[in-house]
């Protein structure tokens, strides 16, 4: 079994996101005998030209901090690299048809606001909501999200939301 793990943060050691994505690898490395990693830090690694190997995985975990809104831009870059039509997604007669949909995904997201249904800033989401649509596009129906919201309201707010996350990694399910 192979897992990707996808950094996209620049914060480096003070990410919210690399915390709690290397926390879900750490649980999935725990669970899974033989899981092989491959890491990849989009910030300190540019990506290369297009080749075929970025989602050649049977698990992806990736780090998504909200910068302005969405995603990072190195990030975009990534997605940009996996949305290939005949490789992850095909047209045919009622649209796209995605054809990754046997991967497992899942996204360690950090917020420094709160932006869930319901908030005032809802509608300026376009983190979780971006990437819910692009795995769906590609066949990845139910991906796994992991919250940390309102990292940069004060310290307090920021513990609450690493702890919680890193909470939730622990009991993610091995399968």
């Amino acid at each position: 079994m192979k897992l990707l793990h996808i950094d996209s943060s620049v914060l480096g050691p003070h990410s919210v996101s690399r915390q709690v994505s290397a926390a879900i690898v750490d649980r999935l490395r725990q669970a899974t005998p033989g899981l092989e990693v491959v890491y990849r830090d989009l910030t300190s690694t540019p990506l290369a030209h297009l080749s075929g190997s970025h989602l050649a995985a049977d698990i992806v975990v990736l780090g998504a901090p909200m910068y302005n809104f969405t995603i990072p831009s190195q990030l975009k870059a990534w997605i940009d690299r996996i949305l290939v039509a005949g490789k992850t997604f095909k047209y045919g007669a009622q649209g796209a048809e995605g054809l990754a949909g046997n991967k497992r995904v899942i996204i360690a997201i950090s917020r420094g606001g709160f932006y869930g249904a319901g908030t005032p800033a809802a509608v300026g989401e376009h983190l979780e909501t971006y990437l819910r649509w692009v795995f769906g596009f590609i066949g990845v129906t139910n991906p796994e999200f992991i919250s940390a919201d309102g990292i940069q309201i004060g310290p307090e707010h920021r513990e609450k939301a690493l702890a919680g996350a890193l909470q939730a990694a622990t009991n993610l399910h091995a399968a």
